[in-house]
């Protein structure tokens, strides 16, 4: 356990103090930030949801004080993948009164060794480290501590040198999101640099992020949760993982938004729900799944993906197809649910920003593509006559 610093303050790690968290663990060590609840949880058990539903992609410790020095414990987990390259420490974000003022990480923590030729993964248990933000200014403030978005992390202890108070609601709406790992965050740079939490903060909105690497695959747990989620604004991304997982054929997918939608608007009657196709990924337009990572390019020491799919056979779902689906769907539904919008993902990122930004990996866009998709993402929906701008006073 690491050393508490004299003359600090132990604060209780209370849900008062969390936001973008839909569950809290109660842990041995401390408490873990779930984007799932257990009920969910419970009808996959899948190592890869499990991994991603538990990195605390938006979830944020935020507080007001007068502190001028904050100390966060924390447990991560580490994935080592032997053979390769060590993977950088996730990264925490600090904000002060809304801008980024410090970033910090964490070593130590637990491991999670996969083995890929063998198909299996190890946890191998470690100690917590702690996580220290000095020389903050001593006014009265608003303090945001924004947990790595790719690394499951377990809150242990928080000490600050003056009171803390739980912050005040600020009157902002609530944007609920769900998507890929495009939208838990993969390759951004850090927590608040995700394309959808630069987005939030371009639209003066309060983020709750449900994007789950590898899992935005229409599972019906996924759509009750946000149907029980209390949200002003709405979204949902579809496409790039039903693709890659080749999960299921046309037949099955038209009917599949539907009821995804139909459960969302059981507790969302009226609210803004915006659907969001695919952005641009050349390999996925028309070529279908499963992607599988590229042989040669692995051999030459690159990740790279490759769709494998069977171009010649019309059932089967690529991002063409499923963007043209998308707009067929919310076009028809919109006739009788005015408050339902759709969003053309190659509007956020289309084959000329590709040429400019491509995707490092194939699928994943990287740090500087996220601002890209971000401030794209944030003039159509969130400005002028979007379906998230503010109503005209």
């Amino acid at each position: 356990m690491p050393e508490s610093t004299p003359g600090l303050i132990a604060v209780p790690l209370t849900s008062d103090l969390l936001r973008g968290a839909l569950e809290l663990e109660r842990t041995e060590r401390g408490i873990l930030p779930h984007r799932l609840p257990a009920w969910a949880r419970a009808q996959w058990l899948d190592g890869q949801l499990a991994l991603a539903e538990s990195q605390p992609s938006g979830v944020r410790v935020v507080f007001r004080t007068r502190a001028a020095v904050v100390e966060l414990d924390t447990v991560p987990t580490k994935r080592v993948y032997p053979g390769a390259p060590p993977r950088p420490d996730g990264v925490y974000d600090l904000l002060v009164d809304g801008r980024l003022t410090a970033q910090g990480t964490v070593a130590g923590g637990d491991t999670l060794v996969f083995d890929m030729a063998a198909g299996t993964a190890e946890t191998r248990r470690g100690a917590p480290g702690t996580l220290r933000f000095a020389d903050l200014p001593t006014a009265d403030k608003d303090v945001e501590i924004w947990l790595p978005h790719n690394e499951t992390t377990e809150l242990v202890a928080l000490r600050t040198d003056a009171p803390v108070t739980p912050l005040a609601d600020r009157g902002r709406k609530i944007w609920l999101h769900h998507g890929s790992s495009i939208s838990h965050g993969s390759d951004a740079a850090s927590p608040t640099t995700t394309w959808p939490a630069l987005a939030a903060a371009l639209g003066g909105v309060d983020l709750v992020n449900l994007g789950f690497g590898g899992s935005a695959l229409l599972d019906p747990f996924t759509a009750r949760t946000m149907r029980d989620t209390p949200a002003d604004l709405i979204s949902v991304k579809l496409g790039i993982n039903l693709v890659n997982h080749d999960l299921m054929r046309l037949r099955g997918f038209a009917p599949a938004v539907h009821g995804f939608l139909d459960t969302i608007r059981e507790g969302h009657p009226t609210t803004p729900l915006l659907v969001v196709s695919s952005i641009h990924c050349a390999i996925h337009e028309t070529t279908p799944g499963p992607a599988s990572l590229d042989p040669d390019e692995l051999a030459a020491g690159r990740l790279r993906f490759r769709a494998t799919g069977d171009s010649s056979d019309r059932t089967r779902l690529t991002l063409t197809v499923i963007r043209d689906e998308l707009a067929r769907i919310t076009a028809h539904r919109a006739t009788t649910d005015p408050n339902l919008h759709y969003l053309d993902g190659l509007t956020l990122y289309n084959e000329a920003d590709a040429a400019e930004l491509p995707l490092p990996d194939h699928i994943h866009p990287d740090a500087a593509t996220h601002h890209h998709i971000a401030h794209r993402f944030a003039r159509q929906v969130f400005e002028n006559d979007g379906p998230f701008a503010p109503e005209p006073a």
